[in-house]
């Protein structure tokens, strides 16, 4: 499912559980609506309220991770790119092949990044192939002196890089740091918040419509923690 679906889902069952609790409380016996009652109703939803609070905290620090880890990445391996061009380009207009070859791999990813409709890491999938003949055009070369010795080393080491870089982001395409387990017992514990809210609240356009906007935050928010673990 996509974040925003999932968002969906969880508006709808936290929001859902506070309306099921208002409408239950006409067949609650009154003993159980006691101000006793209550007290031990708050005393035990602060208890969840505090563990779906630091759950819900290290849910966005480990997904805000995962998107910084990723983000490192991707722009490491674009700065690779265009130095292994710049190599080439100084190595002499021996290397006109493969910088075309290298250009025309790149111009092909941006073009079906533009003419896909659901992202999935196009450009990030690697073309064995290309990768093989950009490498082994750089390693035929014949150097005349150091300095061209020197940038075909580099250029070499680049493109290796390069070629983990991308192969490392396409293995890490379908992982995750969130489990979806973990998700389902925080909107569990989410949705026993919001009944317990409804079930003591009076039943007014005031109370829904703040129920109402409370639950699309937290919906919101685990929105916001799926998009950044799925950058992609």
């Amino acid at each position: 499912m996509s974040p925003m679906a999932i968002g969906c889902v969880v508006f709808a069952v936290v929001f859902g559980s506070a309306i099921l609790a208002m409408s239950l409380r006409a067949v609650v016996p009154e003993h159980h609506l006691s101000s006793d009652s209550k007290d031990v109703v708050k005393l035990g939803v602060a208890v969840v309220a505090t563990m779906s609070a630091l759950v819900v905290s290290l849910l966005l620090a480990s997904a805000k991770g995962s998107y910084d880890t990723r983000n490192r990445e991707f722009t490491q391996m674009s700065a690779n790119v265009i130095l292994l061009d710049r190599f080439l380009a100084h190595y002499g207009p021996e290397t006109k092949e493969a910088r075309d070859l290298l250009r025309r791999s790149v111009t092909d990813a941006l073009d079906r990044i533009c003419l896909s409709n659901n992202f999935q890491l196009p450009m990030l999938a690697p073309t064995t192939a290309t990768s093989q003949s950009i490498y082994s055009q750089i390693q035929q070369l014949s150097p005349r002196d150091e300095a061209q010795r020197t940038l075909q080393g580099h250029a070499l080491r680049t493109a290796v890089e390069v070629s983990q870089t991308r192969w490392l982001l396409y293995e890490q395409r379908a992982g995750s740091a969130i489990p979806m387990p973990f998700l389902v017992v925080v909107v569990f514990w989410l949705s026993i918040i919001f009944a317990s809210f409804g079930l003591y609240a009076p039943r007014n356009a005031t109370v829904v419509s703040t129920l109402c906007v409370c639950a699309l935050s937290l919906s919101g928010a685990i929105f916001l923690i799926l998009e950044l673990d799925r950058p992609f």
